[in-house]
């Protein structure tokens, strides 16, 4: 589907967002489906494999299953931008494009992880228009953005008519593709507890090349280290399960000892206890298993792992 073919859809623009969460209340309470459009990045694509539209000269708003959503543009909001900082607390707008992350001084400076893993995301055209948000809201489990904010131990905000709540990273991904955010709950913002300033991160990404393709598997981490212990440990890993993997055991056994004590042994076996991959166009899940295996080595060797 090309932007051209938004003329099939009945579009919105909103002026903040009050009236945006009551408009998606109203489309939540008729059972109605609403797509609220940012860059459009993930939602443009996915059309190309959702059911043929049903419109009518009738009803041009379409009826049965495989009704057009209400198109709301939400790219313009405020409400949505934006990057700040308070204390030692991260806020990062929903609608922020992964351009504007890389390029913010604040990022760079505090969570230069975000800056990497924005400059991995495609061409710069793509940049220019992705948000986390909207990587969010699709729930891919091969999102590199969701993987470096399961890093940080994210919170995302959402808005609805009935308040704001607050969601763990953790707790967010429900399955492949899906969320615990209600339907009439509108994404506004992340917000991260940083680690302390110079505290070691990691990003890497497998794919057919390091940007402008979907990663094979990407690995994202955040640490602090304290007298040759990990006191912090965030991971997030893409492409390698139904939903981005956090990498429980991984971390647990991380954490449970020296650095210097873990063994290859176990860690492989944290590993494999908490990816499930599996073969697809892009790859197969032996290799995944194996990259999945290098990277979180790799990690672990740069924060003084014998392994």
């Amino acid at each position: 589907m090309s932007i051209t073919d938004l003329r099939l859809f009945e579009m919105r623009r909103v002026s903040g967002l009050g009236p945006l969460c009551e408009l998606v209340a109203e489309q939540a309470a008729r059972g109605a489906p609403v797509a609220l459009l940012a860059g459009g990045t993930d939602w443009i694509v996915e059309q190309e494999l959702a059911p043929p539209l049903k419109i009518s000269t009738a009803d041009p708003a379409g009826a049965g299953p495989a009704a057009p959503p209400l198109v709301v543009d939400v790219s313009r909001l405020a409400d949505l931008r934006g990057v700040s900082l308070s204390g030692d607390t991260l806020r990062v707008g929903a609608a922020t494009t992964y351009l504007e992350m890389r390029r913010s001084d604040v990022i760079l400076e505090r969570a230069p992880l975000l800056a990497r893993m924005s400059s991995d995301v495609g061409a710069v055209q793509i940049q220019a228009r992705g948000t986390l948000g909207g990587n969010l809201a699709t729930a891919s489990p091969a999102a590199d953005g969701v993987a470096a904010l399961a890093a940080y131990d994210a919170t995302i905000v959402v808005q609805s008519v009935r308040g704001e709540r607050r969601i763990p990273m953790s707790a967010l991904q429900t399955g492949y593709k899906r969320t615990s955010r209600a339907p009439d709950e509108v994404i506004v913002a992340v917000e991260i507890a940083l680690p302390a300033p110079g505290s070691p991160w990691y990003w890497r990404k497998v794919g057919a090349r390091r940007a402008q393709a979907i990663s094979k598997v990407a690995l994202a981490g955040v640490a602090e280290v304290r007298s040759g212990r990990l006191v912090r440990l965030g991971l997030g890993m893409a492409s390698v399960a139904p939903t981005t993997a956090l990498l429980p055991s991984v971390r647990a056994l991380c954490l449970s000892r020296p650095i210097a004590e873990l063994t290859p042994e176990e860690v492989d076996a944290a590993v494999a206890q908490d990816i499930s991959p599996i073969d697809d166009v892009r790859s197969t899940g032996a290799y995944r298993e194996h990259c999945a295996r290098g990277v979180v080595r790799e990690l672990l060797r740069q924060l003084g792992a014998p392994v």
